[in-house]
């Protein structure tokens, strides 16, 4: 379990100030708790000083394991001479993006749309009624490298309302009605017209194909990041090819992929040493990362590997999706199940150390291996790159500013089995010992300083997990008997990733689940925050309960999903104009209610939302022309951005070509699931990659069970009625109205399932 370490307390110098932001429960609000900047949370208290004062507020957005953040209120925040200012002539505001996504999404929105970039921190001028008047993200204190510095800014936007307010004012009207206008387009007919989705997916395989590094794998030049919606949709394409007949196009797909993710899992963005994925690689190689780790990585790329390992059989692909779970049960997972957001890229080199340095706690100089490994190290430091010079230097992007000079960041660059054969040893006796090895260095490294942990829970985020351990618990018990595992890998049974799947859907549904009105919080530390759930909470929560019932939980998850959904279309959907807003427009404050249909470092809320009501409307009867029609209306709203920017929407690609599917394949299992052959014939049913499948269990002896399908999908209650077989598993697969004959066995179910 991860231990307590939130935050660090402030120095004796910083708790002179104690600001409004010491009464709140964000991570990311606390460690500005005691600058010298009078902050406000977001709220009606804010506003309101700005309207009585009559001053423009100034809204700082980041979070807690922002890099960029930090060195800003180094040397901005903390400034005496800049808090003066800001103190004195505006009313300053601190949003925490990961708790308000939507206050964030406005003003992101704004300031991207106007200067072309964006990021955190965001630093945004508004009116005191919001509107925005001027923004940006990171400010240097002072002018420097043509680039006008915080202070300068200040005095500008000062001397600008004190001279022009009205037009200033009037701009950021306009601006908000220009942006409200784009951004929630609405239908204009029922459906996509005929062969759009097959188009957009092409499309958008064609693009990815085009910018794809085939010397490192990826998508597109440095900084690379690893962004599984792509390699899903690469995925889907491939699989699609393969069912037309051109296999030799689908291997050029998945021969990308596979390239991409061994060397992701072979660069410095992958912690060797204690599993898990860097955000980032600053270069082309994927070798020296922004170090911070977040969750919805974490959850997207299990996903990944699984799938490509279940399509290639490769227990490569297989270690690295175990990699990343073992390092969030060990360090991401709380006392009652919840799963942590973030790590930061930030830590002290050494304890009491004034300031903190990126990536110092997973950085290595040549002299710490050779102290630590002793025999072993020539053998560990020729397998990694170490040199005592520091391994930095693989691109000119790696470490321009010299900030890494004689450290090394982990990376193979040469293949295990030549390493093997090169020191004269079996692949097995090589790997025991660099397992060996990085438990040594973990041990060492667990004495130093660790990073800030973000330890808030956020509903979507979770959903993303959830689905990776649930997923994970089947899929990973087709690799071989014997399978040897190695450190930071621990090897467990799959079925235990499955109870950390339902202890976390379980705190959800405890924690940040209103029984009455049958609503979700958005996120939760020490008890749950103001912000109500947001679309991307409802729909990354119900795909992780379809999953979670499909991959062999209770039937009580599908129950959940299905009622979440009713309430995620009557808080969300556009009843008129089709697809589903981010918010629920109940906030005045927030002023743009946006449909998102962007698949980025997370997916959009539509696009999961849209793969939801097809998986949906293929498990019950009740309701699925409800779901099909939605989906429908979903696509029409977004027809122009798949004709025209397929590559920004690789998900919603997926989705509509799932939707168009003419008969999604139904896998059906009756019996009694407390046998050992129940959770072998659940195991061949996952054992192949296949989007468009569902999988339904159902033991005719049980109940509650029999009474879900008979109140939902009559069908397969009969269906299990009429296949009730003493000692045996009864598997159907059904398609088009019709189903195979049954198969008892997993070899035969197995078989079946890969014509």
């Amino acid at each position: 379990m991860a231990e307590d370490r939130s935050f660090e307390t402030a120095s004796s110098e910083a708790q002179k100030h104690a600001n409004r932001l010491a009464a709140e429960h964000s991570p990311y609000l606390l460690q500005h708790a005691h600058n010298p900047v009078d902050w406000y949370p977001w709220g009606e208290e804010a506003f309101s000083e700005a309207r009585k004062r009559d001053v423009p507020i100034f809204l700082s957005i980041g979070y807690s394991t922002c890099h960029w953040c930090h060195v800003m209120e180094v040397e901005s925040f903390e400034d005496e001479e800049v808090a003066k200012l800001l103190n004195d002539w505006f009313v300053s505001i601190k949003v925490d993006r990961e708790e308000r996504p939507d206050v964030d999404k406005v003003y992101m929105t704004y300031v991207q749309a106007l200067y072309g970039g964006g990021g955190w921190p965001l630093s945004v001028f508004l009116s005191p009624d919001l509107k925005p008047l001027m923004g940006g993200t990171y400010f240097p204190p002072d002018d420097k490298y043509g680039r006008p510095g915080f202070k300068t800014v200040l005095r500008k936007v000062k001397e600008a309302w004190d001279t022009k307010k009205d037009a200033l004012v009037q701009s950021g009207t306009f601006a908000i009605e220009q942006l409200s206008e784009a951004l929630s387009a609405t239908a204009r007919s029922e459906k996509l017209p005929q062969g759009l989705s097959e188009r957009a997916l092409q499309k958008c395989a064609e693009q990815l194909a085009d910018s794809y590094d085939s010397k490192y794998g990826g998508f597109g030049s440095a900084p690379k990041f690893p962004r599984p919606v792509e390699i899903q949709l690469m995925l889907y394409h491939s699989r699609k090819l393969k069912e037309n007949g051109m296999p030799g196009e689908s291997k050029e797909d998945l021969s990308m992929l596979v390239l991409t993710l061994q060397c992701m899992a072979r660069g410095g963005i992958h912690d060797h040493v204690g599993g898990g994925f860097h955000r980032y690689s600053v270069d082309e190689c994927w070798h020296v990362p922004h170090f911070e780790k977040m969750l919805y990585d974490q959850g997207q790329l299990v996903n990944v590997y699984l799938d490509v390992f279940s399509i290639t059989k490769d227990v490569i692909y297989s270690s690295v999706s175990r990699d990343i779970l073992d390092y969030l049960r060990r360090d991401m997972i709380g006392p009652n199940g919840e799963i942590f957001s973030a790590e930061d890229a930030d830590s002290a080199e050494f304890e009491g150390a004034s300031r903190k340095k990126e990536g110092a706690f997973y950085v290595w100089t040549s002299q710490e291996i050779e102290d630590i490994l002793g025999e072993h190290a020539p053998l560990f430091k020729e397998h990694y790159y170490i040199k005592s010079s520091g391994n930095c230097d693989l691109s000119r992007m790696s470490d321009p500013h010299n900030e890494f000079k004689g450290k090394n960041v982990l990376i193979e660059r040469t293949s295990t089995s030549s390493m093997a054969s090169k020191f004269g040893m079996s692949l097995e006796e090589y790997l025991k010992i660099l397992g060996i090895c990085k438990r040594k260095l973990f041990d060492m490294r667990s004495k130093r300083p660790r990073p800030h942990l973000d330890d808030k829970v956020i509903v979507s985020w979770n959903g993303l997990a959830i689905s990776s351990f649930a997923r994970a618990s089947q899929i990973l018990k087709g690799e071989p008997e014997g399978t040897e595992f190695y450190f930071p890998v621990i090897g467990t049974h799959p079925k235990e990733y499955m109870e950390v799947a339902e202890k976390a859907a379980a705190f959800i549904r405890k924690n940040l689940y209103n029984q009455q009105t049958r609503k979700l919080q958005h996120s939760f530390r020490k008890g749950p925050s103001k912000a109500p759930g947001f679309l991307d909470d409802y729909a990354f929560l119900i795909s992780a309960l379809l999953d979670l019932y499909e991959f062999g939980s209770s039937i009580s998850w599908l129950s959940w999903a299905i009622e979440l959904q009713h309430i995620q279309d009557e808080l969300f959907l556009d009843k008129e104009g089709g697809g589903y807003f981010n918010t629920t427009g109940e906030d005045p404050s927030v002023l743009l209610r946006v449909k998102e249909d962007h698949d980025g470092a997370e997916p959009s809320g539509n696009s999961v939302s849209l793969i939801n009501l097809v998986r949906l409307a293929s498990l019950v009867d009740l309701g699925s022309d409800r779901y099909r029609d939605n989906a429908e209306r979903l696509l029409a709203v977004f027809e122009k951005r798949l004709k025209e920017t397929a590559m920004a929407v690789p998900l919603m690609c997926c989705g509509a070509d799932m939707l168009s599917v003419p008969s999604r394949k139904q896998v059906v299992l009756i019996g009694d699931k407390s046998s050992s052959l129940f959770d072998d014939m659940l195991a061949a049913a996952h054992a192949s990659y296949d989007p468009n499948k569902t999988v339904i269990h159902i033991d005719p002896n049980d109940v509650e069970e029999m009474g879900f399908w008979e109140r939902n999908n009559d069908k397969i209650a009969l269906m299990a009625k009429n296949n009730i077989a003493t000692g045996r598993v009864v598997a159907l697969v059904c398609q088009n109205f019709t189903c195979s004959p049954a198969v008892y066995d997993p070899n035969s179910l197995q078989s079946l399932l890969s014509k």
